[in-house]
C-alpha cells in the first residue's frame, strides 16, 4: 500500500519511516494520517462548480471573525461600551481597521452562509444520506444568528439598544416560561448594563464554543457521508478497481487550489467594502448606531441588520405579537424540516420538474422581498406585501410534499456529468 493511501495506518508507518522529529510527532499526534485521510485521501466529486466555493469561504470568515474579535475584546469595556468602541476607532493603532473588518465580516459571513444554504437547496444536499448534515448546518445557522445579534448589541448605540428591546421582548411570547426567560436574558427589569454584560459573556465565550463545536461536527458529518454534487449522484456507489470513486478526485490539491482562487476574489470584494464603504450605506452599520443609546429617544425606524430583516418582516406581517413570533419560529422550523418535506425521486434541480423550479424561484423572490420590506417603515402597503411574500416563503416548504410528487422529473444519468474546462 502506498504512503498516499487513505489508510491512516499506512500514513503513520510512512511517517515513522522518515524518522526524526516528524516521526516523533506522528507517533503522538497523527498528522500524516489526518492529511492522508481528510485531504489527499478524501475523494470529492469532480464536477464541483461555482456554488461550492462558499463552504470554504464560510470557514475563512469564521476564522477571521474570531481573530478580529480577540483583538477587539482587548480594548472593549462593557461598562463603558460606546466610548470604548470610539476609543478603538480613534485611538487604538489600526483599531478602525480591525473594527470594520469585524463588522463587515459579520455581513459577509451571512452572505456566504446564505449562498451556501441556497446551493444545498439547489442540488438537494439535504436529502438522504445527508439529513443529519443539514440539521447540524441549521444549528450552525441558529448559533450564528445568536452570535450576530449579541455582537450587534455590544456597540451600545441607539439602534443597538432599541433593537435589543424588540428582540429580547420576543422571549416574553413563549408560553409559561416567557416572562422569566426574558428577565433572565436582560439580567434586570429592563435593558441595562447588566444585559450588556450578559450578552458580552455569551458573545465572546459561550456561543463561540458551541459554534466551533457545531462546525467541527458539520465537517465530520460531511466527510462521513461524502460531498454532494450538482447532479445529486452518490459517487461512492461507483467505485473503481482501487476502491476509490470513479468520479472522484482528491480534495487536495485540486479543490484547495480552486478555493485559493475563490479566497482571492473574496478578499478583493471584502477589501473594497472595508476601505471604501464600511457602513454600506447603512446596511452593514446603521447611522443611528453612531450615537450613544438613549432610552428617551427612539430611532425613527427600528429594524435589525439586513440579514435578519426577512424574518423581521414575517414577524411584523401579523398584527398579533404572539402570532408574529409563532410565524417567525415556523419560518426557521420549515428550514430545519426540509429533508423530510422533499419527496422528489431526484435530488438536483437539474433533473426536477418545472414545479420545483418555479417554487424555488418564488422562494428566492419572497426571501429577498421580505428582506427589503423588513427595512421599510410599517405602512399598509408594505405590510400587505410582506404577507404576500410570507405566503410565498411558506408555500415553498409546505406544498413541497405535493408538487415534488406530482411533477415529472428528468432521467438521472448513472455517472456525474462533467465537462473539462
Amino acid at each position: 500500500m502506498s504512503a498516499n493511501s487513505s489508510d491512516p495506518r499506512s500514513a503513520t508507518a510512512a511517517a515513522s519511516a522518515k524518522g526524526g522529529l516528524w516521526a516523533w510527532i506522528n507517533k503522538r499526534l497523527p498528522v500524516d494520517s489526518f492529511i492522508s485521510h481528510e485531504l489527499t485521501g478524501y475523494m470529492a466529486p469532480k464536477n464541483f462548480n461555482f456554488w461550492y466555493f462558499f463552504g470554504s469561504l464560510a470557514m475563512l470568515v469564521l476564522v477571521m471573525q474570531i481573530g478580529t474579535g480577540i483583538f477587539l475584546t482587548m480594548y472593549y469595556r462593557p461598562g463603558d461600551a460606546f466610548s470604548s468602541v470610539q476609543f478603538i476607532m480613534r485611538e487604538v493603532q489600526w483599531g478602525w481597521l480591525i473594527r470594520y473588518m469585524h463588522s463587515t465580516g459579520a455581513s459577509f459571513f451571512f452572505i456566504v452562509v446564505y449562498l451556501h444554504m441556497f446551493r444545498g437547496m439547489l442540488y438537494g444536499s439535504y436529502r438522504q444520506p445527508r439529513e443529519l448534515l443539514w440539521l447540524i448546518g441549521m444549528l450552525v445557522y441558529l448559533a450564528l444568528m445568536a452570535e450576530a445579534f449579541m455582537g450587534y448589541v455590544l456597540p451600545w448605540g441607539n439602534m443597538s439598544f432599541w433593537g435589543a428591546q424588540v428582540i429580547i421582548n420576543l422571549f416574553g411570547t413563549i408560553p409559561w416560561v416567557g416572562p422569566a426567560l426574558t428577565q433572565w436574558v436582560r439580567g434586570d427589569y429592563g435593558i441595562s448594563r447588566f444585559t450588556l454584560n450578559r450578552l458580552f459573556a455569551l458573545h465572546v465565550a459561550a456561543v463561540p464554543i458551541v459554534l466551533l463545536l457545531l462546525v467541527v461536527l458539520h465537517l465530520v458529518a460531511l466527510h462521513q457521508v461524502g460531498s454532494n454534487n450538482p447532479d445529486g449522484i452518490e459517487i461512492r456507489e461507483h467505485p473503481g478497481p482501487d476502491g476509490k470513486p470513479l468520479d472522484g478526485i482528491p480534495f487536495h490539491p485540486y479543490y484547495t487550489v480552486k478555493d485559493i482562487f475563490g479566497v482571492g476574489v473574496f478578499f478583493i470584494l471584502f477589501a473594497l467594502v472595508v476601505f471604501f464603504v464600511p457602513t454600506f450605506h447603512g446596511l452593514f452599520l446603521e447611522k443611528a448606531n453612531f450615537t450613544p443609546h438613549d432610552p428617551l429617544s427612539t430611532p425613527a425606524e427600528i429594524h435589525p441588520v439586513w440579514y435578519f430583516t426577512p424574518f423581521y418582516a414575517i414577524l411584523r406581517a401579523v398584527p398579533s405579537k404572539s402570532g408574529g413570533a409563532f410565524l417567525l419560529l415556523m419560518a426557521l422550523v420549515s428550514l430545519i424540516l426540509l429533508p423530510w418535506l422533499d419527496r422528489s425521486p431526484v435530488k438536483s434541480i437539474r433533473y426536477k420538474g418545472w414545479m420545483s423550479r418555479l417554487a424555488l424561484a418564488v422562494f428566492v423572490v419572497s426571501f429577498v422581498g421580505l428582506g427589503y420590506l423588513g427595512m421599510q417603515p410599517v405602512e399598509p402597503l408594505y405590510v400587505i406585501l410582506a404577507r404576500v411574500f410570507a405566503i410565498g416563503y411558506f408555500a415553498f416548504f409546505w406544498l413541497m410534499p405535493f408538487y415534488t410528487r406530482w411533477e415529472r422529473v428528468k432521467p438521472v444519468p448513472e455517472r456525474v456529468v462533467y465537462h473539462a474546462h
